[in-house]
């Protein structure tokens, strides 16, 4: 069992195709287009929850600008009944699987069932510990095994969770029991101010799969039509009975980690603008100009949706009105432990104090 280094590309940077003839790029028109739709409207999106958390209607946001590619090509090619686990950075994947923007904005305004809509989607909440999910997602397709479903599980995650023990005892767990869950690694580069190098001495994080038993490969996480490819192809072994497999996407978070954090302090300019040159949606446009896709009846399309939906954000966020403080402990159980109550007068104490 060997991992390339090199990854596997479809696009070139400057659009073009590349010689790559292992995997397809054979899709239809119309998914071709809708695939630069919703990296288009992620970005837009992603740019107006970071203006909603600047005024104050959010508590935190993690922003996924220059990851769209990475997100929406791994969850373009899924079934809907594919059940999805992801950390906190894919608002690609939400917008991908149909969440109202405005259920994402309420996880992150800290409304407490937030991440309730998520289910109907067969998405999971948003997971702020970093890398406790993975094993939720493998005991999720631990059960499809046993109710002999063929639905496949992916753990969305990113370089740093490689990192945490909740992830080894994940990756371990698929491995022996050959359990149809896809680990879906973004490596953007950094786990917020810490570089990959300083988190693995191991060729690649694809190379981690090696130890696990499963395959590991290493995908341009910039180039939407190789992660659709890569993805599919992973889901398909999954499906067929084949067991786990590690994707690691190479990609670079424009932005900074959250809201709350500054770049500029443990990163150069240098650094960013090489990857700005490498940004996923001009690349895939100039792909699409090539292949005589792009119009500019598309580009107002996309434009449009992507008004209606900021909209529909800001109209959801905006001002929404506090939940009920109660509602945090009396939803938990069918009736209320006396831990629970201990835990609701004091709060009602604390509130009562600084109010």
């Amino acid at each position: 069992m060997t991992v390339d280094l090199e990854p596997v590309r479809l696009v070139s940077p400057d659009g073009t195709p590349t010689a790559e003839h292992r995997y397809s790029r054979d899709l239809p028109a119309e998914t071709l287009c809708w695939l630069y739709e919703t990296m288009v409207v992620t970005r837009e999106l992603d740019t107006e929850f970071v203006n909603l958390q600047r005024q104050g209607q959010l508590a935190l946001f993690t922003p996924c600008r220059g990851q769209e590619a990475a997100q929406v090509g791994a969850a373009a090619c899924l079934r809907k009944t594919d059940w999805l686990f992801p950390q906190y950075r894919e608002l690609g994947v939400y917008v991908v699987r149909g969440i109202p923007p405005g259920h994402v904005g309420a996880a992150w305004r800290g409304t407490w069932n937030g991440g309730l809509e998520f289910t109907k989607k067969c998405c999971a909440p948003i997971s702020v510990p970093v890398g406790t999910h993975t094993l939720h997602a493998v005991g999720a397709a631990m059960a499809a095994q046993r109710l002999g479903e063929d639905s496949v599980t992916v753990a969305f995650l990113g370089d740093g969770a490689t990192s945490e023990g909740d992830v080894h005892e994940a990756l371990n767990l698929a491995g022996v029991f050959a359990t149809p869950c896809v680990f879906y690694v973004q490596n953007n580069q950094w786990a917020i101010s810490v570089p990959v190098r300083k988190q693995t001495a191991a060729p690649s994080i694809a190379h981690k799969a090696i130890g696990y038993g499963m395959p590991g490969i290493r995908v341009d996480g910039n180039d939407v039509l190789a992660c659709y490819a890569v993805m599919a192809e992973a889901a398909e072994r999954a499906r067929a009975g084949d067991g786990p497999s590690l994707i690691e996407a190479l990609t670079y978070r424009l932005g900074p980690h959250t809201t709350s954090d500054d770049p500029t302090r443990y990163r150069t300019q240098q650094d960013v603008d090489r990857w700005l040159a490498l940004d996923p949606i001009p690349r895939y446009r100039a792909y699409l100009q090539g292949q005589g896709l792009w119009s500019e009846h598309l580009e107002e399309r996309v434009a449009a949706r992507s008004k209606r939906m900021c909209a529909e954000l800001r109209d959801a966020v905006f001002d929404a009105p506090d939940f009920a403080i109660d509602d945090v402990f009396t939803t938990v159980y069918a009736e209320i432990t006396p831990g629970l109550e201990a835990q609701r007068q004091q709060l009602r104490a604390e509130l009562d104090r600084i109010g």
